[in-house]
């Protein structure tokens, strides 16, 4: 039997900590979590850590193990995964990786970009720009820079835009130039696990589970880390919502609608996302026996 990395992917609130469980108690294998914002220590009840309870049972690699503070990439991951795998492959012939970020699941699935590390003044550049400008700042900025990227970027997200800003300056080059986007083979077999749910029952899930965090204490949580908001990590739903709160801009009911708005608009651009990846196969979250069987065929074959 090969090494085996299932990877249990799908958007935010279709149910993947559950199911994850399921299949990791069953297969005795440990989860790595492929969840960019639950990587932060600081940011627990906003990213939907799985409870204390489900991390004590099954073994998590990737849960709130870094400060807010500190920098961290697509790039970094891949290169941290693949020098645990040896490690877990040693235990267990079969590894779950499970969360729902798309450029950390790819990375560590088919390689990404050779793309270097940036000056961290001029990132501080072009986040101040942000600030002082707003997003039309930076997508006026780089579509002077890299028109081609302009084309294809999500223009709403400052990070992104940001992202591909410093790449060109620290580099003099397009940020697009080094996206070639050629896959990496791996020493181990890749099976992927995608959960699906109708649009209705999934933004419903979305908005009930927008409540239970509000109840759980994300007011609070996001009012502790407010000082912090200039950082990337930060900018993320369930946050942002309610700084703007804090600020004055918005009320409080505004801000919760704003959330359970913009986690159903991050759920569709993930669907989008991986509606283009053919080695998928998806699943209903409610028939994990189906699941499980599944990925023991392929594991066998």
């Amino acid at each position: 039997m090969n090494n085996s990395l299932i990877v249990l992917l799908g958007p935010t609130g279709v149910g993947k900590t559950d199911v994850s469980i399921d299949i990791a108690r069953h297969l005795r294998c440990e989860i790595i979590s492929a969840d960019s914002r639950q990587f932060f220590r600081e940011m627990k009840i906003g990213t939907a850590v799985p409870s204390d309870e489900q991390l004590a049972e099954t073994k998590h690699h990737f849960i709130r193990f870094m400060p807010v503070s500190e920098y961290y990439s697509s790039s970094l991951f891949e290169r941290d995964v693949l020098n645990l795998l040896p490690e877990l492959f040693k235990k267990d012939r079969v590894v779950l990786m499970t969360g729902g970020s798309a450029m950390y699941i790819d990375a560590v699935c088919g390689g990404i970009d050779d793309i270097p590390d940036v000056d961290l003044l001029i990132r501080e550049k072009y986040t101040l720009k942000y600030k002082e400008e707003g997003i039309a700042g930076l997508r006026m900025a780089l579509k002077l820079l890299d028109p081609v990227h302009y084309e294809v970027v999500d223009l709403k997200n400052p990070k992104r835009i940001i992202r591909a800003l410093e790449i060109c300056e620290t580099t003099g080059r397009p940020y697009s130039s080094f996206l070639t986007k050629q896959k990496r083979e791996r020493d181990f077999q890749i099976i992927k696990i995608g959960l699906e749910r109708s649009r209705g029952e999934l933004y419903d899930r979305i908005n009930r589970r927008v409540d239970r965090m509000v109840e759980d204490g994300l007011e609070n949580e996001a009012r502790t880390l407010f000082d912090l908001r200039h950082l990337n990590a930060l900018n993320s739903v369930g946050y942002r919502e309610f700084f703007d709160y804090f600020a004055g801009k918005i009320s409080r009911e505004k801000a919760i609608e704003l959330i359970k708005r913009n986690t159903r608009r991050y759920a569709k651009r993930q669907i989008t996302w991986w509606g283009k990846d053919k080695e998928i196969r998806w699943c209903d979250p409610e028939r994990v026996p189906e699941i499980i069987s599944y990925i023991e065929y392929k594991i066998m074959s």
